[in-house]
């Protein structure tokens, strides 16, 4: 396998924030209708905030639990949920930093990272899990939800307490923006 998804893998966090952070602190072409940046940006915020709990419910990765293949949940419909999570975080954190130009950059970055990084994954999913794996592959969608599978989900509220505790962090990724929209709004 090539180094380019080992790479992408480690740095995968500092990798998809370079955009974000540059719309955070450019004030070129900024968008100046505040209710409506942040308005769009909480609620893309909030889906991506709430995905990111579902899959941990499921997942489980930071709960410290023993982890097995997750094909429930969000994993039902796609098998990268936390990385459409993710995406959606950086750009509701890019739409409330203003720099609305810069969302297609943003989502380019997001697309290409996690390419490489799931790239990763799945070679050593794969090592580890076996033919269980395969099938998973051969059934659940990289990326596009698979709609026709929302059927096969079974909603339940178990480990979401923790999971929200687990998840709260990216609330943090809030911060920044609002600090712009102070500092700029005092300037």
């Amino acid at each position: 396998m090539s180094p380019v998804p080992a790479f992408a893998y480690r740095y995968r966090g500092a990798l998809v924030a370079i955009p974000p952070v540059v719309a955070l602190v450019t004030k070129w072409h900024q968008y100046e209708n505040d209710a409506v940046a942040w308005t769009v940006a909480v609620l893309i915020f909030s889906a991506g905030f709430g995905l990111r709990i579902w899959a941990q419910q499921h997942l489980h990765f930071r709960l410290k639990m023993k982890m097995n293949l997750t094909s429930t949940g969000p994993y039902v419909l796609t098998r990268n949920p936390i990385y459409i999570a993710n995406t959606l975080i950086c750009l509701a954190v890019t739409v409330a930093s203003e720099a609305l130009w810069m969302l297609p950059i943003t989502l380019l970055n997001c697309c290409l990272v996690f390419h490489f990084v799931v790239k990763h994954e799945e070679h050593n999913l794969l090592k580890k899990y076996g033919d269980q794996y395969a099938e998973y592959l051969q059934q659940v969608p990289r990326w596009l939800p698979q709609l026709s599978a929302l059927s096969k989900i079974n909603w339940s509220p178990a480990f979401l307490a923790p999971s929200i505790k687990a998840e709260a962090y990216n609330l943090l990724f809030l911060v920044p923006p609002l600090l712009k929209e102070l500092l700029t709004r005092n300037a």
